[in-house]
């Protein structure tokens, strides 16, 4: 989430050295066709809107190179958003398989305590002969007793979409 953040501030920077090109290219074309437009043959006419014609082109190939920049960081940014949501989905599907084991286990447990309340019934029995006997419980009963002694597992919140829009 840092990388994307960073990512994102970055291509924000760039979108913005991209719109103020964008500015002076314009500039720089309409201060070429109103020296274009003026009459005269001067040297320094010429050499100006040589210079002019120089920037603009030059301004066209960093701008070209910003949008192919732009793009790839774009790419980068949807790959990221897709790795975070193929390992949000891979924690919810592990966090679903340990709370079914956890309640495998608190089942096994409940039947583990109600087969030694068993023997120990039945060895009550065999020491004392039919004396006094003792309440067997039921199985829910361990069951219940024991899921409600251990917390259930939620899922984690599910991350916020992030949209990038490409330019």
């Amino acid at each position: 989430e840092v990388q994307v953040d960073e990512l994102q501030r970055l291509l924000a920077g760039m979108e913005k050295e991209h719109r103020s090109l964008l500015l002076k290219m314009k500039e720089g074309e309409a201060e070429l066709a109103r020296l274009r437009s003026v009459e005269g043959d001067k040297l320094a006419e010429q050499d100006r809107s040589a210079k002019l014609e120089k920037e603009v082109a030059m301004l066209r190939e960093k701008i070209h190179h910003l949008d192919d920049m732009l793009k790839s960081q774009q790419r980068k940014v949807r790959q990221m958003i897709e790795q975070l949501q193929n390992s949000k989905t891979v924690i919810q599907a592990k966090d679903a398989v340990i709370q079914e084991l956890k309640e495998k286990v608190a089942y096994l447990e409940a039947e583990n305590l109600e087969m030694h309340d068993r023997i120990e019934h039945l060895i009550e029995k065999q020491v004392s002969h039919g004396g006094h006997s003792s309440r067997a419980r039921s199985k829910s009963e361990y069951v219940s007793r024991y899921m409600g002694s251990i917390k259930r597992v939620t899922g984690p919140k599910p991350l916020p979409l992030i949209r990038v829009v490409e330019t």
